[in-house]
């Protein structure tokens, strides 16, 4: 059962609309905003609202109203295009945070499409100096076994990452690639000449473990995004990408309601916090996604087949020939990143 967002009214071309009013956007795990869509984002917030089409169902747009927005997460490669937009998030009392994705597949050509690496960590970093190490999380994701990137490449390309961008970050997320489930990622690999092998369990626990020791001195919170392996005893936990006790850490206290704040499942006392109530996490398990995603309910406005990274394990793409006819139809003052 999906939640229940509250409802309110904006105001389009074609009328009056009936839109939810969700306190967390996601933006997004379906394409690149920061990278390729920041104008869109900010002219559409400005705007007050987004339609958003269902990609299993496109008959039926949704409006998704700001109203009530308190928090964006950001997902990207490649933020720098968007850093000089992030104030107007403050004048609105919007929070963000990023989920940064840097990894290094330079040498292996993975990600065509990203900048040069040397140039995302200089977006790294400097993103973490305006926003502060809790809003920046750096995501080697995935972690993908091939002819060109053996596991001990991996932890090489982690080491050499992390030695630069631990001052600048407090987590580090990673996940194992499951190119078995993806039929369009093996015939994609399969194109590039790239052979693959996926983690097996004595790989997995190989990998988490050479990670938490190579992150003794960095200190970094670990994490696995979408897996179902226990690896706690390297000190790795489950990760919430959307999470809502970090929404509220950097959400200003005097500027969140009631409402907002009973829905991330915290009571005020006086000016502080009562303690989650035990049911929070189980309540707000945002069921849209996979199982083992830790994430808390929020709305993604994002759209398919309109990344032109080009990485060679997507998922969210089915061609390029698609990304490039929806690129040339996305425009600033469209109410929608996709076309019905």
């Amino acid at each position: 059962m999906s939640i229940k967002w509250p409802q309110t009214t904006v105001e389009t071309p074609e009328g009056p609309c009936t839109a939810i009013a969700p306190w967390i956007i996601s933006a997004s795990r379906a394409t690149d905003i920061p990278a390729f869509y920041g104008e869109w984002f900010f002219d559409r917030l400005e705007k007050g609202y987004v339609q958003w089409i269902n990609p299993f169902n496109r008959l039926k747009p949704q409006y998704v109203s700001f109203a009530n927005t308190r928090a964006v997460v950001f997902w990207t490669k490649n933020p720098r295009p968007i850093i000089p937009l992030l104030k107007q998030l403050k004048t609105l009392g919007i929070a963000c945070y990023f989920q940064f994705t840097l990894n290094d597949y330079e040498a292996e050509g993975f990600e065509p499409g990203v900048p040069a690496l040397s140039q995302r960590i200089e977006t790294f970093q400097a993103l973490s100096e305006l926003l502060g190490k809790e809003c920046v999380i750096w995501r080697f994701d995935p972690l993908l076994i091939t002819d060109r990137s053996e596991p001990d490449q991996l932890i090489s390309k982690i080491q050499r990452l992390g030695e630069i961008l631990h001052p600048f970050t407090e987590k580090l997320v990673f996940s194992f690639a499951d190119i078995a489930n993806y039929k369009k990622v093996r015939s994609n690999l399969a194109r590039q000449g790239v052979e693959y092998r996926d983690f097996d369990t004595t790989a997995m626990t190989d990998m988490a473990r050479k990670i938490s020791d190579i992150n003794r001195p960095w200190g970094l919170k670990l994490a696995t995004c979408g897996e179902a392996a226990d690896l706690a005893p390297f000190g790795i936990e489950h990760n919430r990408c959307i999470d809502d006790e970090l929404i509220l850490r950097i959400t200003d206290a005097p500027g969140r309601s009631v409402q907002f704040e009973k829905f991330l499942g915290y009571e005020r006392q006086g000016d502080l916090f009562a303690e989650p109530h035990q049911s929070r996490t189980k309540n707000l398990k945002d069921r849209g996604q996979r199982r083992e995603c830790g994430c808390i309910y929020s709305k993604d406005i994002g759209s398919y087949n309109t990344c032109p990274h080009g990485c060679i394990y997507c998922y969210a793409n089915s061609s390029p020939a698609a990304v490039k006819n929806n690129r040339l139809k996305i425009q600033v003052g469209n109410p929608s990143l996709a076309s019905r």
